[in-house]
């Protein structure tokens, strides 16, 4: 279980670019390290530093390093299913990432880690990105409401309500199942004298 949130408020940035990838959000080589030991520090590792390990200076996330919300390009997180991608992601301290479209594990990833994945039409993202204009901006997103707010702009965005619900609870796919045992108690127990056949028979022989 995660920490749930209704609101966030922090610095937003642009990532300028689109089908930014698993493979590039963390590089499969970096995998290999525990995960208690962080994997903020190998996000776009690749794109952040050149073959030596320095740093690009102009490089988004290296020059606001304070940035927790993502305006990212269409098709994001796209690619393999390796969660580590969004591990890398929250480990650096990203709470949101905006775009048009996300790889559909991904998105599932993050909304199990706490991240939202919020989903804008093309016109607002383009509006995001004008307004940010390769700089860093305050914003603020409500979860409830469905939308994030920079200055004297507000832009809404599309989220599953059951993702809305696991977002504010802190809840993963476990903890959302656990919300229903009573239910899944009644129907096992419905089950097993309508329908004793189904079951095994060392179960049948305990019931």
């Amino acid at each position: 279980m995660t920490s749930g949130w209704t609101q966030h408020e922090g610095h937003a940035i642009v990532l300028p670019a689109h089908n930014v990838d698993t493979d590039q959000l963390i590089p499969s080589r970096f995998m290999s390290t525990p995960r208690d030991e962080g994997y903020g520090k190998f996000l776009l590792h690749d794109l952040r530093r050149d073959a030596d390990g320095n740093e690009h200076p102009h490089f988004p996330l290296n020059r606001f390093r304070n940035a927790s919300i993502l305006v990212a390009g269409r098709n994001f997180g796209s690619g393999s299913s390796r969660e580590a991608a969004v591990y890398a992601l929250v480990d650096a301290g990203i709470r949101a990432v905006f775009a048009p479209s996300f790889g559909d594990i991904f998105s599932s990833n993050a909304i199990n880690n706490g991240m939202l994945p919020a989903q804008i039409s093309p016109a607002d993202h383009i509006t995001l990105i004008g307004l940010l204009n390769e700089t860093s901006m305050r914003a603020q997103i409500c979860l409830e409401e469905s939308h994030i707010s920079i200055g004297d702009c507000r832009i809404g965005f599309e989220l599953d309500q059951t993702w809305r619900t696991k977002l504010i609870n802190g809840w993963d796919d476990i903890d959302l199942t656990l919300q229903r045992s009573q239910d899944i108690k009644k129907h096992k127990k419905n089950l097993e004298q309508s329908t004793p056949w189904i079951l095994p028979t060392a179960n049948r022989q305990r019931c």
